[in-house]
C-alpha cells in the first residue's frame, strides 16, 4: 500500500507542473534571488534588486511588488501593469536572474548545508558538492523537497534529477 501511495503521489507531483516533459518547469522566483529589472528608456527605474523573504521587491516609483512564486514572464507582466497604471505609456520591462537562491543538502552527506545553485546541476553533482555520501548513507534513495505553487512537495528522486534553486535534497540513512 505504501508503494502505491508513493507512486500515486509521484504521478500527482509530475502532473502538477513541478516538472515538464523535459524535466524542467518554468523557474519560479523566490526569496533570496537577485534580479536585474530593466525598464527600457527609463534608466532611473532600472536596477538590481533582491527578492525579500515575503516574495516582495521594492522598485522605484511603484514601491513593493509581489513577484515571489511567479515565473519571469508573470513577474514582468506584474511590473508592466503597475508602471502602466498612471506612470508610463506602454512600458517595456525585462527581468533576468543574476544570482539564484541556494539549494540545500541534508542527511547522510559529509558536508550538509547550503550551496550555490549552478544551472543544470543533478542530484549526483549536488551530493558531490556535499563531499559525497557518509558510510551510513542509502545511496539509492533520495528525497527532494521543492516549492510548487507555494506548497512544499516531497518526492523520491534519482541521481539524474535536475536540482532547482531552493530545493532541499535529503539523503537518508540505510538500515543495513
Amino acid at each position: 500500500m505504501t508503494k502505491f501511495l508513493t507512486l500515486l503521489f509521484a504521478v500527482v507531483f509530475l502532473a502538477s507542473g513541478a516538472f515538464s516533459q523535459s524535466g524542467e518547469a518554468p523557474y519560479q522566483l523566490g526569496s533570496g534571488d537577485q534580479i536585474r529589472i530593466t525598464v527600457f528608456g527609463e534608466e532611473d527605474l532600472s536596477g538590481e534588486f533582491e527578492i525579500d523573504g515575503g516574495g516582495m521587491v521594492s522598485l522605484p516609483l511603484i514601491g513593493a511588488v509581489f513577484i515571489g512564486g511567479k515565473n519571469i514572464s508573470s513577474a514582468q507582466a506584474a511590473v508592466v501593469t503597475l508602471l502602466a497604471d498612471g506612470y508610463l505609456i506602454s512600458p517595456r520591462v525585462n527581468i533576468e536572474v543574476l544570482n539564484y537562491r541556494p539549494f540545500y543538502i541534508i542527511g547522510e552527506v559529509n558536508k550538509p548545508g547550503s550551496y550555490s545553485y549552478v544551472s543544470g546541476m543533478t542530484v549526483l553533482q549536488a551530493i558531490a558538492l556535499g563531499s559525497g555520501f557518509t558510510y551510513r548513507a542509502n545511496e539509492k534513495k533520495f528525497e527532494l523537497t521543492r516549492k510548487v505553487d507555494g506548497k512544499d512537495v516531497k518526492i523520491t528522486v534519482r541521481l539524474e534529477t535536475i536540482v532547482r534553486p531552493g530545493d532541499i535534497i535529503r539523503v537518508d540513512e540505510r538500515f543495513f
